[in-house]
């Protein structure tokens, strides 16, 4: 990667982070899936629930389950899983939805999850990006020290 500097010349950045990117998945265009930094952090732009086809599930449980594998394919690349997990921050388009069925979703994240629950925070937003996403989640992981794989 580069940058152009003050000048117009093309000056070389030199990265502090990896660009993880699972295998199949399409390359994102101006982002990145998730990044690990240098001291083992892992973050996570915003995933939503689509599948490597870029469909989403109807229903807001079905997107969320999607949401909740797609993160976990992010941490794997980092050899990362749910017990790195430190944040997930949600944006919703609506709050009934993600209240509707708790023991759905709580069942659906315990699915990818297990018993690991870092802290959250849930946002209601007027929409997303994709149009037809209901939810996006932002994660945040911390893999021990010497425990670091790279992307």
């Amino acid at each position: 990667m580069s940058e152009t500097g003050s000048s117009g010349s093309m000056n070389p950045t030199r990265l502090v982070h990896d660009v993880l990117q699972p295998e199949g998945w399409p390359l994102p265009k101006g982002y990145a899936n998730a990044v690990m930094a240098e001291n083992g952090t892992i973050y996570t732009g915003g995933l939503v629930g689509w599948d490597s086809e870029g469909r989403f599930p109807e229903s807001f449980v079905g997107q969320a389950h999607q949401t909740f594998r797609n993160i976990r394919d992010v941490l794997a690349v980092a050899g990362a899983g749910p017990e790195h997990l430190t944040r997930l921050t949600w944006y919703v388009t609506s709050i009934e939805q993600y209240l509707a069925d708790p023991k759905g979703l709580g069942a659906a994240y315990r699915d990818v999850f297990g018993r690991c629950f870092p802290a959250m925070a849930t946002v209601e937003v007027t929409r997303l990006v994709e149009p037809k996403a209901l939810v996006e989640i932002e994660a945040t992981a911390v893999l021990p020290v010497g425990a670091q794989a790279r992307g």
